[in-house]
């Protein structure tokens, strides 16, 4: 699917195969979407922040993944498996990685996810309870 304007095309990033898109051009816009953002606000401070949960044998199990920036903690990516959910070691990560945070001076934090992911464990409420600003 193309919506040509003449001068321009968009094109739907992801046709035909709606699972491969094209992660070289997005690495490339989001490359130059930080440079204009540092240019804009003088601060260049994004990092990578994460935990993870680890096995006796240092088997990786799952983790929480995200990063730091502007004043904000974005939570990308949480998962643990199954067999290791609700028995606090979501919560331990979260701590973990809060910790972290608030050391780099965030203040809020935005999480991205669908409903049905674990709706009582980041639900709005719990998050302003743990992030009040």
């Amino acid at each position: 699917m193309t919506n040509d304007s003449g001068e321009w095309t968009v094109r739907l990033t992801h046709a035909p195969d709606l699972r491969a898109p094209n992660l070289e051009a997005k690495e490339r816009a989001a490359a130059s979407l930080y440079r204009y953002n540092i240019e804009k606000t003088g601060i260049d401070d994004r990092m990578p922040v994460g935990a993870e949960l680890c096995s006796s044998s240092g088997e990786v199990l799952g983790g929480l993944w995200g990063r730091t920036e502007l004043g904000l903690l974005f939570l990308d990516m949480f998962f643990l498996p199954e067999r290791v959910r609700g028995r606090s070691q979501g919560a331990r990560l979260l701590a973990v990685v809060e910790e972290e945070a608030r050391s780099r001076g965030c203040m809020r934090v935005v999480v991205e996810t669908s409903s049905c992911h674990a709706p009582g464990f980041l639900s709005p409420a719990r998050l302003r309870r743990i992030w009040p600003g």
